[in-house]
C-alpha cells in the first residue's frame, strides 16, 4: 500500500517537474519554478492529505527503491535544466551532473516531508527561506543579478 501511494505522489511530482522543464523559459526561471513547485506540492500533501504524507515519510525512512528512483529522476531533470543554462550562457558551472546533485542536496530542507512538517509546526517562514535558497543556488550556478 505504501508503495502504491508513494508511486502516485512521486509521479505527480515528476509530471510537474517535466512540465516545467519542457517550457521555453530561461533555465534560471525553470529551476526557480521547479524547486518552488516541488516544495509547494510537499506542503500541500502535508496539509491536505496527512495520512499520505505519513506514508511518504515511512517510505523514506525505510529507504524504499521508489524514493531512490524519484530522487534520481529529479536530479536528472535538474541536470537537463542546468545544461540548458550553460548552453545559453546563463550558468557557469563545469559539471552539470555535480551541480544537479548539489542543487538537490541544498533543497533537502524544502523537499523532505519531515523537515517541511517541522518548519510548519514551529511557525518558521519556510517561504522566505525557499526564496533565499533559490537566489543562493542561482548565484552558485553563475547567474548574475
Amino acid at each position: 500500500m505504501i508503495e502504491a501511494i508513494c508511486g502516485r505522489v512521486v509521479n505527480e511530482v515528476a509530471q510537474i517537474a517535466c512540465a516545467i522543464a519542457r517550457t521555453s523559459a530561461p533555465a534560471s526561471e525553470k529551476l526557480n519554478r521547479l524547486l518552488s513547485a516541488i516544495h509547494h506540492h510537499g506542503t500541500t500533501v502535508l496539509i491536505k492529505e496527512k495520512r499520505m504524507h505519513d506514508m511518504i515519510v515511512a517510505a523514506m525512512q525505510e529507504n524504499r527503491a521508489i524514493i531512490k528512483a524519484h530522487t534520481e529522476r529529479l536530479i536528472s531533470i535538474f541536470e537537463v535544466i542546468i545544461r540548458e543554462g550553460i548552453e545559453a550562457g546563463e550558468f557557469k558551472v563545469e559539471d552539470p551532473a555535480e551541480a544537479a546533485r548539489a542543487v538537490h542536496t541544498a533543497f533537502t530542507a524544502f523537499f523532505h516531508p519531515i523537515l517541511i512538517e517541522h518548519c510548519l509546526q514551529h511557525g518558521e517562514d519556510i517561504g522566505m527561506g525557499l526564496r533565499e535558497q533559490v537566489r543562493f543556488i542561482l548565484k552558485a550556478l553563475g547567474k548574475s543579478y
